[in-house]
């Protein structure tokens, strides 16, 4: 931040200070010269005493509550594209998503033909235990009708989830039960998971795949960890594609298992945020074992904390594609409401030196939320000659490799976006969610089947020999989607694998899932090439 802009940020973090401080205190006060004292106001702080001007003369009554809530969110809007404010009724989903658990009833769901459909019942939780199947379709919640083209994700999640120990009453219809069936279900705390899987990709390199940066993803990588090893893991591939993020102490703390002591592992600085350097300790478990990084245009933040690291110190290899480019660091800082506002009060900086936050103008958005748009466009994602660093200062990693900085991590090895497949049918597939539809469909009909099926290799087997593709055709015909000839024969290999991997996923879980996907991911097959 340079010396003009400074007074800019100053100013506006003291309105906005004064706003929040002192509304309540300016709200009671009142002019004692009636109407004429309005001519004009002379406390310097125009925010504040607009709103005493609209509280005290205003032609109407306004609710300043909501004249509040509406301007926080400009005053951060002049700011970078991460601060943010977050009202009072949305926070508990936002701290949610990384504190490791919630309380709810525990299933996984999607609406299926306007019902909850039950895709996966969790292990160990309250509904497990009350009885409910994978399968299932919730009709009634505490005795009420709870179906139609009214109900959506965020009015179930409402629904179902609540306070640990409160208890919810569940009308179900099971395919095998003729008539509907009762559940009365005690909520619990339910985990979220953020090591998705973790398993052997061949016999001497392991997986794992972390989806976000969450307060309990130090702990569940470690148990990943030692389940490799115990299956003699001698390289480790770490998928980061799609993970956006989270808490950089998490990966602060993943990264000082693959270090050696005194490593740099991140640095973060601040206007008002002195400089904060992070070492490896030496003591971690992996600092022999080979390393593979996965990161895509959707990798962001801790991810590119995580990456960065690894790239600087020469440890392991960067496979994919450039990541999303978010350097900045937030603090949270919670009101007496409830709400809460994510203010950027530094920078991070991987061990080179180079800061990862890509370009953007303050109070200006837009394009920084097209940005992977343009980079489709531009052809980024299909050639590695297309990309263009926006910082052109060299950077050097600890054994004098030349990177760069300004707009995410760079990989060290580029693997393309694959579209081989993509036709008009098979987008109109996808964008519609037939694939998934059917997969729900055909699972519920065939559960009994698949079910004697106990691993991926297995069940896909016996999946090749079901008419799996011709009979998503017909489905995807009643729904109104038509294709030519053409495009179905092109599109027949990845719609007949999307489909495969929904059923294994719906069955068998992410250890069903990815193990199947991976197999056929030149993302990863890439990086298991540079491994051994």
């Amino acid at each position: 931040m340079n010396k003009k802009t400074t007074p800019i940020v100053l100013a506006i973090f003291l309105s906005l200070g004064i706003l929040i401080g002192n509304f309540f205190a300016l709200r009671q006060h009142a002019y004692s010269s009636g109407l004429s004292g309005l001519k004009s106001v002379h406390s310097g702080d125009k925010i504040s005493d607009l709103i005493q001007i609209i509280d005290n003369a205003y032609v109407d009554s306004v609710s300043l509550d909501s004249i509040e809530e509406a301007i926080i969110p400009i005053i951060l809007k002049q700011l970078d594209p991460h601060s943010a404010y977050i009202p009072a009724e949305d926070l508990a989903a936002v701290n949610e998503e990384l504190s490791g658990s919630f309380s709810g009833i525990g299933v996984q769901f999607n609406l299926q033909n306007d019902t909850i459909y039950v895709v996966d019942v969790i292990s160990g939780g309250p509904s497990e235990k009350a009885g409910l199947l994978d399968g299932d379709r919730i009709v009634t919640v505490n005795d009420t009708l709870f179906v139609g083209k009214s109900i959506n994700n965020e009015k179930v999640l409402k629904r179902l989830r609540g306070p640990k120990g409160s208890v919810v009453k569940l009308g179900v219809m099971r395919q095998s039960a003729p008539e509907m069936l009762y559940f009365t279900i005690t909520r619990d705390d339910i985990p979220i998971y953020s090591v998705d899987v973790s398993y052997m990709v061949t016999p001497k390199i392991g997986y794992i795949s972390v989806n976000k940066f969450a307060a309990t993803t130090y702990k569940e990588f470690l148990t990943a960890i030692a389940k490799l090893q115990r299956a003699n893991a001698e390289g480790v591939i770490v998928d980061l594609r799609g993970n956006s993020g989270g808490y950089m102490d998490a990966a602060v703390n993943m990264l000082n298992e693959f270090l050696k002591k005194g490593d740099l592992i991140v640095y973060v600085q601040g206007k008002a945020y002195p400089r904060s350097d992070s070492y490896a300790n030496g003591n971690g478990s992996c600092q022999n074992m080979k390393i593979a990084v996965l990161i895509d245009e959707f990798s962001g933040s801790a991810s590119e904390i995580f990456a960065g690291a690894i790239q600087d110190n020469d440890r392991g290899v960067i496979v994919g594609r450039r990541s999303f480019g978010k350097g900045l660091v937030q603090q949270q800082v919670d009101f007496a409401d409830g709400s809460a506002v994510r203010i950027t009060v530094a920078r991070y900086y991987t061990p080179s030196g180079r800061c990862i936050q890509k370009p953007y103008e303050r109070g200006n958005s837009n394009d920084y939320e097209s940005d992977i748009l343009n980079r489709y466009l531009h052809g980024e994602f299909f050639s590695k000659d297309s990309i263009t660093p926006t910082d052109t200062v060299v950077y050097k990693t600890l054994g004098g490799r030349t990177v760069y900085g300004g707009g995410g991590v760079m990989p060290d090895v580029f693997v393309p976006r694959d579209t081989v497949g993509f036709t008009p049918y098979f987008n109109a597939l996808v964008n519609g969610g037939h694939i998934y539809r059917y997969a729900l469909l055909y699972t519920e009909k065939e559960r009994i089947k698949l079910s004697l099926y106990k691993d991926w290799k297995g069940l896909s087997a016996y999946l090749d020999t079901q008419n799996l593709y011709a009979s998503l055709n017909d489905y995807a015909s009643t729904k109104g989607v038509k294709g030519s000839a053409r495009d179905k024969a092109v599109s027949k290999d990845i719609i007949t694998r999307q489909l495969k991997a929904y059923v294994l996923r719906t069955m068998l879980g992410d250890e069903g899932f990815f193990p199947y996907v991976n197999s056929y991911d030149m993302t990863v097959k890439k990086a298991i090439e540079k491994l051994k």
